[in-house]
């Protein structure tokens, strides 16, 4: 096996890390992943993908999308398992953002708790409501919901 030896099939690193193959295939084809073809055309990945299919996971979790995480990913290194230094200057790109992000969900918490917790049921009172559509000028979505 060579320099095998120490690496996952896909079938593995699936188990181990909790995602899909077909998941992963995918990933590797963004290039958010790689792996290295054994002579049979076998795909092995090294162990230190399991930390980057981690990070895809949760990134993927907190709203980040795809092209955002590989072009976080693409600053890691790929010949070394990436240090503490290299995860913190990855992250502080996104401390502004998620920090948004953040503020907008516990405000989107706090109004929703508001909204179904008064009971009041009347679309009079509601700050929800919209009469003839006004807040079309504002934006397209639940705008009193996402902003402040």
């Amino acid at each position: 096996m060579g320099r095998h030896e120490h690496s996952l099939t896909i079938g593995e690193l699936s188990e181990r890390s909790g995602v899909a193959a077909s998941a992963l295939r995918y990933y590797e084809s963004l290039g958010l992943i790689r792996s290295e073809r054994t002579s049979g055309n076998q795909r092995r990945y090294a162990r230190s993908t399991l930390r980057r299919v981690a990070f895809v996971r949760t990134a993927q979790q907190v709203g980040l999308d795809l092209t955002e995480i590989g072009d976080a990913l693409a600053e890691l290194p790929c010949e070394r398992t990436p240090t503490r230094a290299d995860w913190a200057r990855l992250s502080r790109h996104w401390r502004q953002r998620l920090d948004t992000q953040i503020r907008q969900i516990e405000r989107l918490r706090d109004r929703l708790d508001g909204c179904i917790g008064c009971g009041c049921l009347s679309l009079q009172r509601c700050r929800l409501f919209n009469p003839g559509d006004e807040l079309a000028t504002e934006g397209p979505g639940a705008v009193r919901l996402i902003r402040d």
